[in-house]
């Protein structure tokens, strides 16, 4: 496994795999690497000859008040798993290889970005879609993994790469979650044994928005009242939204006639946890509250 800092180093090293002619797959991570970054990175393994992952705590998409200093890092570690998966290449840059001091031009993510996460963490996504524009600039690869735990972002940035016309495929994979039904996260780590047990309200929630439309309630309005109510119950959360929207637009849904997601984050202490689920009526069509049936 190579490992490189300079963005030239990236270039040059993908260049060469090109060259023998590899499929180049890229998984963009912060690092502070678990399982849910893993299945990306053999998820890449299986369709690209060629894996490369980029290890970046991206300040720009930080807003004021976020945790960008107690963000988890260990890098060496993060080689050390990487290397284990049979990673080829790892780009790991500094803020200062990332951005010029007077860098001055950012991607705009549009209107996808507005509501919830954009809404409650102003700016962020523009750190984020301006950092994915410019990892997919220096390595170009055929295709780009994320991860479904971070739906809006995924969506965010699914609009930049078909809006800027960017020659990359970008593939998703669903959520991981542990043992308990808590989504892994790198933040997971800065979570006490209370506030842990805390963060197991957020997948029933979820769990119970699913099990409320599988007997009959297609109303995306009482759907959220479900989740909060299964939130409330966990006084330990502090919650920012909880909302059913459309799967595309993440505009707010009515009735569920199609598929749509419902977004939950949440703060439990000093740590924000987002997490989502698929909604989907039954096929045949809801069944009646209390039938068994």
């Amino acid at each position: 496994m190579e490992s490189v800092a300079s963005k030239a180093e990236a270039r040059k090293a993908v260049a060469d795999a090109r060259c023998d002619g590899k499929t180049i797959a890229l998984v963009p991570t912060m690092g502070a690497l678990h399982d849910g970054h893993l299945a990306l990175v053999r998820a890449a393994r299986a369709r690209a000859a060629y894996v490369a992952v980029s290890v970046f705590v991206n300040p720009t998409q930080f807003t004021s008040g976020d945790d960008f200093d107690s963000y988890p890092r260990d890098l060496y570690r993060d080689l050390e798993t990487l290397a284990a998966e049979g990673v080829d290449l790892v780009f790991a840059p500094s803020a200062a290889h990332m951005y010029a001091p007077d860098a001055a031009v950012t991607v705009d993510p549009g209107p996808l970005a507005s509501r919830w996460e954009g809404e409650v963490r102003p700016g962020h996504f523009r750190g984020v879609a301006t950092v994915v524009t410019k990892l997919l600039s220096i390595v170009r690869p055929d295709v780009a993994f994320f991860g479904e735990k971070d739906y809006q972002q995924l969506q965010v940035v699914r609009s930049v790469i078909a809006d800027l016309d960017l020659a990359v495929t970008i593939a998703a994979h669903p959520v991981v979650r542990d043992r308990d039904g808590v989504a892994l996260s790198s933040r997971n780590v800065l979570l006490d044994a209370e506030t842990r047990r805390a963060a197991r309200a957020v997948p029933a929630a979820l769990d119970a928005a699913a099990e409320a439309l599988a007997w009959g309630e297609c109303d995306a309005r009482a759907l959220e009242g479900v989740m909060m109510d299964a939130l409330a119950a966990e006084p330990l959360l502090t919650v920012d939204y909880a909302a059913v929207v459309d799967p595309h637009t993440l505009e707010p849904a009515s009735a569920l006639t199609a598929a749509a997601r419902a977004l939950i984050a949440v703060r439990a202490g000093a740590v924000r946890l987002i997490d989502n689920g698929e909604l989907v009526a039954p096929p045949e069509g809801p069944q009646r509250k209390g039938t068994g049936r």
